[in-house]
């Protein structure tokens, strides 16, 4: 025989409201809940499980992927689920790999100038493209002063150069750590010219955290994921 919990139940485990709890099973985070003939929700262990799963997958994937990832394990969408725990995985490898070549480019700033990429210069469109961003996104940090790149005298295009493309990975790499344009425009300034790098060395460290934290909030949540699914199997 299942046993019987109550939301209340499932909220003091983690500290959080029995409205929480009933908002998380409204929004498809958990199971559906049985009802008394008086109208009470009645969970079980498996919602228990779910309420577990969710709240640790959020630290690992955010809220809207965690959310994703219950749906589709509650709608027995295993191969969705999946997914996007891999597309998960993907980005925090294309993070660690972003991180490894921002350091690798500092630490040639003072030993000669940056390769030329393929092209002797990149559009708009390509660095939106091999950064995964809208062209929007690159121009709004143009304006901001994180990027200065040159123009196409004939047509007035801008011109991304091996330069212009590393300052971008860099942006890339401390928007996605929370870094505010500002501070993003003073770090990228200083590694333009070379000149000191500890808010630089800081804000890598920083990041290096974060990442090192969501690797293991995935190691936890994969657990909880897979509790739960046994606990529907």
């Amino acid at each position: 025989m299942k046993t019987r919990l109550r939301p209340a139940d499932l909220a003091r485990e983690h500290g959080i409201s029995t409205q929480a709890v009933r908002n998380y099973e409204r929004d498809g985070f958990l199971p559906p809940a049985a009802r008394t003939p008086s109208g009470y929700r009645v969970y079980t262990e498996a919602h228990a499980a779910a309420l577990r799963a969710f709240l640790a997958l959020v630290p690992a994937y955010g809220h809207a992927t965690a959310g994703g990832i219950m749906h589709a394990a509650n709608e027995g969408d295993l191969g969705r689920a999946l997914t996007l725990v891999d597309r998960g995985h993907e980005q925090l490898l294309r993070d660690r790999e972003t991180l490894n070549a921002v350091r690798t480019a500092i630490g040639s700033l003072t030993t000669g100038t940056a390769p030329e990429p393929a092209t002797a210069a990149w559009s708009v469109g390509e660095l939106a493209h091999r950064l995964g961003v809208t062209a929007a996104t690159v121009r709004a940090w143009e304006r901001a002063g994180v990027l200065v790149p040159s123009r196409n005298r004939a047509t007035g295009h801008r011109v991304f150069r091996a330069a212009d493309i590393r300052d971008a990975e860099l942006a890339h790499l401390l928007r996605r750590g929370g870094y505010p344009l500002a501070h993003i425009a003073t770090v990228v300034e200083q590694v333009r010219t070379a000149g000191g790098t500890e808010s630089l060395a800081e804000a890598l460290a920083t990041w290096q955290d974060r990442l090192t934290a969501r690797g293991l909030a995935m190691l936890d949540a994969a657990a909880r994921l897979s509790a739960y699914l046994a606990s529907r199997a």
